[in-house]
């Protein structure tokens, strides 16, 4: 059994109550549940917040959503909060969905839960996307990852990586799209973690894992994921639904 959890916070610097903007006559949010419930690999769509609004939103249409701590550092703490009151089993595997992208494919959970079918001792994995906008391989919004030959994370950060030093042609980038999927025991690992160095200075929380030593394993998916930062990035968005 896959349980799907969307961390949703109402405060945010750069756009606050983003999970209740509205994106034609949906909610963020609902679009990301709806987005979620679609694919096959998974059995469950929780909600996690932190506020009544997106409590009551998720409710009136029709989901499943929990209230969790406003003290969590970060996402996947709240993911992990959810899991225990949710009394998950230490195997269960849990995916962490991005609360602002409302447009992925569905077909990419398939891809991230993947690896745990082949290798049962995997504990966390995520998702990345080859960029084609050569836009998003500078720009510090886009986090970019690169991976070992078996791969597995090296490092994710907002600055260019690899770094071309002496101006190489035909280098391929890789955008980290944010989905994360772990079996549950190793989530309650994470968060009894202290805030990493470059955690803090990069402000990515998946590099607290790599800090401490553990691996996650990069999956790589044909299906890019556009988010949602700002108000603005709305009617991008609007007009990849309006598209046949």
């Amino acid at each position: 059994m896959t349980i799907a959890v969307i961390p949703a916070r109402y405060g945010s610097s750069r756009f606050e109550g983003k999970p209740l903007a509205m994106i034609g006559e949906k909610s963020m949010i609902q679009r990301v549940y709806e987005q979620t419930q679609k694919s096959s690999a998974v059995t469950r769509t929780v909600v996690a917040t932190d506020d009544t609004r997106i409590l009551n939103a998720v409710n009136n249409f029709g989901g499943e959503a929990v209230m969790t701590s406003e003290a969590c550092r970060s996402g996947t703490d709240r993911v992990a909060e959810t899991a225990n009151l949710l009394n998950l089993s230490d195997d269960e595997i849990i995916v962490n969905i991005q609360g602002d992208q409302p447009i992925f494919n569905p077909l990419t959970i398939d891809d991230l839960i993947a690896p745990f079918g082949d290798a049962p001792e995997l504990t966390m994995s995520t998702l990345a996307f080859k960029i084609q906008n050569k836009r998003e391989i500078t720009d510090p919004k886009d986090v970019k990852v690169t991976f070992d030959n078996n791969g597995f994370a090296m490092y994710f950060s907002r600055a260019q990586i690899p770094y071309p030093r002496d101006g190489q042609t035909g280098v391929d980038f890789y955008k980290h799209l944010g989905f994360y999927a772990y079996k549950k025991n190793f989530l309650d690992k994470i968060v009894t973690l202290p805030t990493g160095t470059c955690e803090n200075i990069e402000k990515l929380e998946q590099l607290r894992v790599l800090e401490f030593g553990y691996r996650i394993k990069v999956v790589i998916t044909e299906y890019d994921s556009p988010e949602i930062d700002l108000p603005e990035d709305i009617e991008r968005i609007e007009k990849r639904l309006s598209q046949p």
